[in-house]
């Protein structure tokens, strides 16, 4: 771990990054991606010293209210947090200037920030969204090693469903040859089920390889699936899109399940939602009279 002072902290569609890098050892991790400039070890979290007074300073100026997005990059539950709480400061700021939130992770420790989490649902909206990709809990943590299992992120969005915090799952990435099967998307649809998700993001089933997060994920196959790195070299080259023999199968049953239980599987539709921001509690009246 090691501090920068960041020049800034929200990007042009209003989501920041407070960590870069993480430390959660998904072998699929396409934030290991060269194209991304990181200057330091992928492990080696950077952390935005002054996060917390660029995002104040940010939301103070911003004339109109929205949602505000982290983890799309580096996950802001990963174990540094435990000591920092930089993410918990930044909600405490989203909380207080009366913005939306979105956040992405794969962590029970959102849990942590249950409280501040609810506050900012019942003013404005609030959705957590959690990455599942493999039902069975061994191969879990052999493809995500270093974070809590499906299994308790599935206890997370049913804890998020009953604080009526709206919940989205992306399904994503689905890796040939390992977890592209019937019994794996189907587990986790039924989790999905049972924790009423808003949503669910798929983008197909398979994954996507760039420079670095490639040789990466190479060496794990290597280490975990003895050959199945001679075979995808064989199937796929070196392909940035990966697409499953099982795809067209499995993605009509996903659509399939989804309709039936009126889970929005739209991916546009599903991210309208999570950038439109809902006043409940009358912000913008507020800051108008505020400014007066």
């Amino acid at each position: 771990m090691h501090y920068k002072e960041a020049k800034s902290i929200l990007s042009s569609q209003n989501g920041m990054n407070i960590y870069r890098g993480c430390t959660h050892g998904c072998i699929y991790c396409d934030s290991r991606s060269r194209c991304y400039n990181m200057q330091h070890e992928f492990e080696d979290v950077e952390v935005k010293k002054n996060a917390p007074e660029l995002l104040e300073m940010a939301l103070r100026r911003k004339r109109k209210k929205c949602m505000i997005g982290t983890g799309a990059m580096c996950d802001p539950y990963m174990h540094i947090e435990d000591e920092l709480k930089y993410t918990r400061k930044c909600l405490k700021i989203i909380e207080k200037y009366g913005f939306g939130l979105c956040v992405q992770t794969k962590s029970k420790r959102i849990l942590n920030d249950l409280d501040l989490l609810t506050s900012i649902n019942h003013n404005s909206k609030c959705v957590v969204q959690m990455t599942m990709t493999t039902y069975d809990e061994k191969l879990c943590k052999i493809i995500e090693p270093d974070v809590c299992t499906t299994k308790e992120r599935f206890e997370v969005l049913k804890i998020m469903n009953k604080n009526d915090i709206p919940t989205v799952v992306w399904l994503t990435p689905i890796l040939p040859f390992i977890n592209d099967t019937e019994y794996n998307i189907r587990g986790i649809l039924d989790y999905c089920i049972k924790a009423k998700v808003y949503g669910i993001i798929c983008f197909g089933i398979g994954l996507t390889l760039r420079d670095g997060n490639r040789q990466y994920f190479y060496s794990k196959l290597d280490e975990h699936f003895r050959g199945l790195k001679q075979k995808y070299h064989h199937k796929f080259g070196y392909s940035y899109e990966l697409r499953s023999d099982n795809h067209e199968k499995l993605k009509n049953m996903f659509y399939t399940e989804c309709k039936k239980h009126n889970i929005i599987c739209d991916n546009n539709q599903i991210f309208k939602y999570m950038n439109t921001f809902e006043d409940k509690q009358g912000y913008e009246q507020l800051s108008f009279f505020d400014k007066l």
